[in-house]
C-alpha cells in the first residue's frame, strides 16, 4: 500500500491522518549509523509531543545506544548485535516475540533492518518507497511513503510522521546533556582559560576526511590568532589515532585529546563547545542538534543531502560543487574533493564564526 499524505507539509498543523493507528505502542527500526540516530530523534520528539502517552521501542546497534542512552522519550531500547551474526537475529527475535506494536516505523532500507521489520508483531509497518530501498526491503512494508526526489536526510525521516497526522514542528533534538551529566560538562569547561574549539577529524569513510597536517595548522591558529582552546574529539579508529598524533607533534599549541570518550561525554564536549570545527560525520550532525556553531567541511558527500540542516550554512565549506554549480541533491559522492579545502578557506570560516556568533557561544558551565 502506499500512501498518499495530505496537509501542506510535515510542519503543517492540518496534517489528516491517512493510516489508522491509536499510535500507543512505537517501534522504531533504526540502527544506526550515529548522524541517522540523531536525523530520527525529531521524529520521535514529535510522536510523544503528539500522543505523551505513546510507548516508543527503538531497536538500534550498541554505539547508537549508548548515545540515546537515558533519553527521556525512549522507554525502550532493543540492542541488535550485529557483530553477533545469526546470533543477534535470533536474540532479535526472540525479544520481539513478547512485544506487539501498533505501528513499526522502518527507517532505514537495507536488508539487515529490512530482515528485523519483518520479525516485529505490529499491525502496520511503514518503511520508504520502493525506488528509495536498498536490498528489496520495501516488500517488509504493509505501507509506503509515496515516492519523492531526492531531499535532506532529515527531512526524508520528517516524511514518516505525514501519514500518521503527528506535526514535525518546532524540530526537537533532545540530546541533552542531561541533568546527571553536567557536573562531568562543567568540570570538563573549568580546566580550560578559554573558550573550546572541538576538532572532529574522523569520519566513517576516509574519502570524507581531511588531512592531519592541514588540521595542526587550524589548531595552531585557533590557539594563537582567536584565543580558543583546540580540542580533539571523535572515535578512536586508527586513522583518527594517527591524525592525533600529527595534530599533537606539529600545530605547536596546546591541543588536548578527548578520542574515544563514550557518546554521552562527546556530547558534552560538544555542547561546551564555542565553535565546532568538523568534517561531515556524526559529531558534526550532534553539533548541529545542539545548536553550537559548526564549521563542517564537505567535499566527497552532497552538503544539500547530508550537511547541516538548518543552522550554520555561512560556515559551511563546499567544495562538492564546482564554483557557480548549482547542483542536484543525489546520492552521489565526489572522490578526491576533500583535498580542495584549504587552510585558508576553514579559517576564513572561523573569521565569520567570530563576528557572528562568538559573543553568544562562549563555553560556559550549566546548571
Amino acid at each position: 500500500m502506499d500512501v498518499r499524505c495530505a496537509g501542506k507539509d510535515n510542519g503543517s498543523k492540518t496534517l489528516m491522518p491517512l493510516i489508522d493507528s491509536p499510535l500507543e505502542r512505537i517501534c522504531i527500526v533504526m540502527l544506526g549509523a550515529v548522524g541517522d540516530v540523531v536525523h530520527t530523534l525529531p521524529v520521535l520528539a514529535a510522536l510523544k509531543r503528539h500522543r505523551p502517552a505513546c510507548r516508543v521501542t527503538w531497536i538500534l546497534q550498541p554505539g547508537p545506544a549508548s548515545l540515546l542512552r537515558g533519553h527521556p522519550d525512549i522507554d525502550e531500547a532493543i540492542i541488535f548485535r550485529r557483530s553477533s551474526g545469526l546470533r543477534g537475529f535470533s536474540e532479535i527475535r526472540d525479544v520481539l516475540r513478547s512485544r506487539e506494536f501498533d505501528i513499526t516505523l522502518a527507517m532505514q532500507s537495507y536488508l539487515k533492518a529490512g530482515l528485523i521489520t519483518l520479525m516485529t508483531r505490529s499491525a502496520v509497518k511503514l518503511g520508504y518507497d520502493r525506488a528509495r530501498t536498498r536490498d528489496m526491503t520495501w516488500m517488509f512494508n504493509t505501507a509506503s511513503l509515496p515516492p519523492r526526489a531526492e531531499r535532506h536526510h532529515q527531512d526524508q525521516f520528517l516524511e514518516f510522521l505525514e501519514p500518521l497526522g503527528v506535526p514535525a514542528e518546532p524540530l526537537e533534538w533532545r540530546l541533552g546533556p542531561w541533568q546527571g551529566e553536567l557536573p562531568w560538562r562543567n568540570e570538563f569547561v573549568a580546566q580550560f582559560d578559554r573558550p573550546v574549539a572541538a576538532i572532529v577529524m574522523g569520519a566513517s569513510r576516509p574519502e570524507r576526511e581531511w588531512y592531519a597536517d592541514r588540521w595542526a595548522a587550524v589548531c595552531r591558529s585557533l590557539y594563537t590568532d582567536y584565543g580558543l582552546a583546540p580540542v580533539i574529539a571523535g572515535g578512536k579508529s586508527a586513522r583518527e589515532q594517527e591524525a592525533e598524533a600529527i595534530v599533537m607533534r606539529d600545530s605547536g599549541v596546546p591541543v588536548v585529546s578527548t578520542l574515544g570518550v563514550p557518546f554521552r561525554k562527546l556530547v558534552s564536549i560538544l555542547d561546551a563547545s564555542a565553535l565546532v570545527v568538523a568534517v561531515n560525520t556524526g559529531p558534526m550532525h550532534i553539533a548541529v542538534a545542539l545548536n553550537r556553531p559548526t564549521v563542517s567541511l564537505h567535499g566527497f558527500g552532497n552538503p544539500k543531502r547530508v550537511g547541516p540542516y538548518r543552522r550554520f550554512h555561512d560556515l559551511m565549506i563546499d567544495e562538492y560543487g564546482d564554483p557557480g554549480e548549482d547542483y542536484p541533491i543525489t546520492p552521489r559522492n565526489r572522490p578526491g574533493r576533500m583535498e580542495r579545502i584549504t587552510v585558508d578557506a576553514v579559517l576564513g570560516k572561523v573569521r565569520l564564526w567570530k563576528e557572528r556568533y562568538f559573543s553568544v557561544t562562549t563555553s560556559t558551565p550549566k546548571s
